[in-house]
């Protein structure tokens, strides 16, 4: 199936890492191969069904453009649109307060590129924040699988400070200043609405 982006460029994924790792001898439950989204989704399950709060990932906007019927019981979608370019991953309700936020990933050790960010994205999350909702970013370092989360506003910072001229990432002392280190755990996995708690209520 080709799925287009609203340019026309196709839209390609990238092919699953077949190169098999060998497990660590004292690996834990905090090593289990999960993506940061599928960390988040299961964190968003356990909110809803403890009554917490209501955040799911947003569904991406596509136009479907041929569809083949190899049988009259199923359709294979050959080729797609996006529809428009995406905002945020997440979005929901939290204590009556809206909930705005993106999930970012990296293999630099030491820094955190804002190219990861669309112009987009950050205009966004700037407007959530002016209408009175909350807007952040759970930035993870895949190499050591730190968590931080980091409010909508100190990342602004950085990204005014990358459009006049200065530095196009986010350093690791600097995002542990203005954000909140948070810890792997099993219910929940992420426990982001503790950051949330303690910098927002």
């Amino acid at each position: 199936m080709a799925i287009r982006y609203p340019n026309g460029k196709e839209y390609r994924q990238a092919p699953p890492n077949k190169k098999m790792e060998k497990p660590l001898k004292d690996a834990t439950f905090s090593n289990r191969g999960m993506t940061l989204e599928e960390d988040i989704n299961e964190t968003n399950a356990y909110y809803l069904n403890r009554g917490i709060a209501v955040i799911h990932k947003k569904p991406v906007p596509v136009q479907i453009v041929r569809v083949d019927y190899p049988a009259r019981s199923a359709a294979v979608i050959k080729e797609a649109y996006f529809r428009q370019a995406s905002t945020t991953d997440y979005n929901g309700v939290y204590k009556g307060r809206y909930i705005d936020f993106e999930a970012k990933e990296t293999k630099i050790a030491s820094s955190f590129p804002l190219k990861n960010f669309h112009e987009h994205q950050i205009n966004h999350m700037k407007q959530v924040e002016s209408h009175g909702g909350i807007a952040f970013v759970i930035i993870r370092f895949s190499k050591t699988d730190e968590l931080y989360f980091l409010p909508f506003q100190a990342l602004y910072t950085f990204w005014c400070r990358m459009n006049e001229g200065g530095r196009k990432s986010i350093t690791k002392d600097e995002l542990s200043a203005c954000s909140m280190l948070l810890p792997l755990g099993l219910s929940p996995r992420i426990p982001y609405l503790d950051a949330l708690e303690r910098m927002y209520f």
